[in-house]
This record gives structure tokens, sequence and C-alpha cells, in this order.
């Protein structure tokens, strides 16, 4: 049975200040400012979660991948969506190993002896929140889109972010050697416990403003001509005062971006926008109205 109190592993210095939190950050081609820098820091010292609030494509996820990357840590992922149980969050039973083992044994062997068998480690099928509790090389545990699961599985969370420690009833108290550094993502659509939010820190990250969108696009497409990341930053933020079913997410700048260097486009005139616009719009209705919106407001 597993130690409920292993001896602790040594901590991760996972940033030594808030300024070597943005320029590590920064190495690794995530652009973080003061307040993204400072909680990053707080999260690995204080070793609590840090929760991540904001709308699509503002780079919560990618802060997650940029702190693994800086600290050199590996990157543990539960997606969460609607319908997500204990099993595919935390552990599960091989339950045809384990009934293949069952037909093997002895006919006289007693269900005590059997089921001692057959719950063991070999028939133990971790999931990313065990899978993150059970490591002790550094790690980030990514639990990305929290605000799509079931309020039940916020239970689940509360355990895991509490303590570190999960109860396995057939093998005992697994409790992590090493902390993770946790980080929770929200696209806010719905609202988390307050039970969840006090055990985290809150960072809200929206779009960036015209000038550190400009950064990051040139950060990530270094090629592209000064001139057109200009238009393209104000082209996209116009696209965000749209009512569109889905805004541009930095993501898709960067990716206009490869597009137009790909294609050589040294103006982002009407044109350029009508032959390249599907890069960051993915409805029609959106298209139109862009395409419609842009030129009146050329």
């Amino acid at each position: 049975m597993p130690d409920p109190t292993p001896t602790q592993a040594p901590t991760t210095t996972w940033f030594a200040s808030p300024d070597d939190a943005v320029a590590r950050l920064g190495e690794v081609g995530y652009l973080a400012d003061t307040a993204t820098g400072t909680v990053g820091f707080l999260a690995g010292a204080l070793e609590k979660p840090l929760l991540v609030e904001g709308p699509a494509g503002v780079g919560k996820t990618e802060l997650a991948k940029a702190v693994a990357r800086a600290a050199g840590a590996d990157l543990v992922r539960l997606q969460c969506y609607e319908g997500l149980d204990e099993a595919r969050a935390l552990y599960e039973w091989n339950y045809k190993k384990q009934l293949l083992r069952i037909q093997s044994s002895k006919d006289d062997q007693a269900w005590s002896e059997t089921h001692d068998d057959i719950f063991t480690e070999e028939f133990l099928l971790t999931r990313p929140l065990l899978t993150a509790i059970r490591r002790e090389e550094p790690t980030v545990l990514l639990i990305d889109e929290v605000d799509k699961t079931d309020v039940e599985v916020e239970g689940l969370l509360l355990e895991v972010l509490s303590d570190f420690a999960v109860t396995i009833p057939e093998l005992g108290t697994v409790a992590a050697t090493r902390r993770p550094f946790v980080v929770l993502t929200s696209n806010a659509s719905r609202e988390l416990s307050e039970a969840v939010k006090r055990r985290c820190l809150y960072l809200h990250l929206d779009y960036p403003d015209a000038e550190r969108e400009r950064e990051i696009v040139l950060s990530q497409v270094p090629e592209l001509e000064e001139k057109v990341a200009g238009q393209l930053v104000a082209a996209v933020g116009r696209l965000r005062e749209l009512e569109l079913k889905k805004a541009p997410s930095i993501a898709e700048s960067v990716d206009w971006a490869r597009t137009l260097v790909a294609l050589e486009i040294g103006d982002l005139d009407d044109a350029a926008i009508d032959r390249t616009l599907g890069v960051v719009l993915k409805h029609s209705s959106d298209t139109d109205r862009a395409v419609r919106e842009l030129r009146l407001r050329a």
C-alpha cells in the first residue's frame, strides 16, 4: 500500500522573481506583462494553483505550455468537457486485463486472493490528475477549460487541489512527493465555485492592446514587414469590435501574419483581405460582415 505521507521531494524553484518569470517566459516565446509575471512567480513560490480566465484565444493554455518550456518541466494536460468523470480525469482499472487474470486463476483460489491479485499497480490506468500527482519530476498540470465540466467534477478537483493527494480504495492514499505547477483555464462560460477559487491565485487575460499584439506577432513571425504588422493588428482590432460569432484569437493573428509572409503580401489592402480573411474568421456570416465593415472604415 502506498505511503500516504511520502518524503517530500526537493522544492522546484520555478521562477526566482516576477521579473525572472517575465524574462524566462519571453525567452520561450511568451510575452508576459508584469501582472502575468507576478502571478506566475507566486504560483510557483506559494505552490498554489493558478486560475487563468478570459475569452478564447488570449493565451491561457499557451501560458501553461510556456511555463513548462521555461522550467524544463513536462506538461500533463487534462482537457475538460461536459461529461468528464473520475475515470477519465483520475484513474480507472483495466477491466479487460483483470477479467483475463480472473479467468486464468485457479478454480480453488479464494476471492480475497483474487481480489488482492487484480487490484494492483499492474492493472491501474492512471489519468492526468493521478499522473501529475505521482510524478517525481517537475511537472506542469494544465486543467484546460475547467468551466466546461459538470459541477460534480469540481469536488474531485477540490480534493486534488487541497491536499495533492488521492485515495484509491484498493491501494490507499497517494500523495504528491513534488507538487506540480497547476494552471486551470476558464473561458467563463459558467461561474466556478467559490471553493475552487479560494484555492487558486487568479489572473484575467484579455486581448492585448495594439502595441502588445504587434510585439507578439513580430516575435512569432519576425520576417513580417513592420508596416504589414501594423496593418494586420489594426484590422484584427477592428474585427474584435464587431459582433462576430468568433472573434480572432492571438493565435489566428499569428497565423494571418504567416499567411501574408507565405503569399509575399506587402500591403494588407482590400484585395489581400479578401484573399486571406478565412485564416482568421471561420464563419461565412462573420466574413461577409467583416469585409463590409473593414471597407467602410478604411
